[in-house]
């Protein structure tokens, strides 16, 4: 009987916890991609009128940006998924063979081509075009997996050079416009008219990019060498850091790694064009490249060693009760459970 009542009480207790979780368990699946948003706030912010060359970094809406910058392993996930024959060029030799930066080894024949890590899968994907990065968000609109890559934030249909198409009313992943990137890294926060910082640590003097020297950090090329740096180039060394290896270089929203590391695509006032916009700084850029000032257009197919992305999405906005009515259907789900196992084991008792 006391073992019995025992498994009965842990039955319970699985009942309830099943109750009170299943609710979140029907709203989250788990994908093999996750990304670590951080909320922009304080919408309707003022621009920033030292922006190059126009005001930016006014936006007029809460969103979330990604914490980090796209990593090598969340690439390998996307390549695996969509890649064997890999149509539209999302992996380029250079991922494997340009020592600096490498990242990813594609393996096989084309049809069956699987993509495998290289060194850390922390590390930040590097050459990626734009229309790399879009595929990417559009695979993550579409629910990962088998989603497609051709629509959802960006209309592409096969094209991987060109004009980019504007993002898509309704885009739930999307490379950030030069506003929404700009805020997330230069922004004091806090209030519509807390003004901009020089650098994105939160910082109007140029970080320290030595791991563990000083509160302003950032991995790039500067007097004073990274540990993953040396005074001399090499070019057998990987340059590139961890995503988040400088922990106290956190911008106002909390995002990572927007000076240093990887130049970052944005996509200037997310309407077409034939230009996208970078910025940020890379491994091997100077302390100008750095600041809120540098601004760079590129081609939107340009694969380079010193540029990556990262991605934004819009703030959830949860139905209307829906949270209130799915802990009351737990609740009372576990306690009919509850009460049916006290039932039976009353009676077998």
């Amino acid at each position: 009987m006391a073992r019995f009542q025992l498994e009965s009480h842990r039955s319970v207790a699985r009942a309830l916890v099943l109750g009170f979780t299943l609710p979140l368990s029907l709203c989250h699946t788990v994908r093999g991609v996750t990304i670590d948003w951080v909320v922009v706030g304080d919408a309707g912010n003022a621009a920033d009128t030292a922006g190059a060359p126009n005001p930016v970094g006014a936006v007029g809406y809460d969103y979330r940006i990604g914490r980090y910058e796209v990593t090598t392993g969340q690439y390998v996930e996307f390549l695996n998924a969509v890649a064997a024959a890999d149509p539209y060029g999302l992996y380029t030799p250079a991922m494997a063979t340009n020592s600096n930066v490498a990242g990813i080894l594609q393996s096989g024949v084309p049809s069956a081509f699987t993509y495998s890590v290289i060194g850390s899968p922390l590390r930040p994907i590097s050459y990626v075009s734009w229309f790399d990065a879009a595929r990417f968000a559009n695979w993550l609109h579409n629910g990962q997996g088998s989603g497609g890559t051709e629509t959802g934030a960006y209309t592409l249909n096969g094209a991987t050079s060109g004009s980019p198409p504007a993002r898509n009313p309704g885009a739930q992943v999307f490379i950030p416009s030069e506003s929404e990137w700009y805020k997330a890294a230069y922004y004091k926060g806090g209030n519509t008219s807390a003004g901009y910082w020089t650098y994105a640590t939160r910082s109007d003097t140029a970080p320290g990019n030595e791991i563990g020297g000083g509160a302003n950090e950032a991995n790039y090329f500067a007097e004073q060498y990274a540990v993953t740096q040396s005074a001399n180039f090499s070019a057998s060394q990987n340059y590139l850091t961890d995503v988040g290896a400088f922990p106290a270089s956190g911008s106002g929203y909390g995002t990572l790694d927007q000076n240093g590391n990887l130049n970052e695509w944005n996509d200037l006032d997310a309407t077409g064009g034939a230009l996208r916009g970078v910025r940020g700084g890379d491994w091997d850029d100077s302390t100008d490249a750095l600041a809120s000032s540098s601004r760079f257009l590129n081609d939107p197919t340009d694969e380079l060693p010193g540029l990556g992305f990262r991605l934004a999405s819009p703030v959830p906005v949860p139905e209307p009760g829906a949270g209130s009515l799915l802990t009351v259907a737990g609740f009372v789900w576990g306690w009919r459970c509850w009460r049916r196992l006290l039932a039976t084991g009353s009676a077998r008792a």
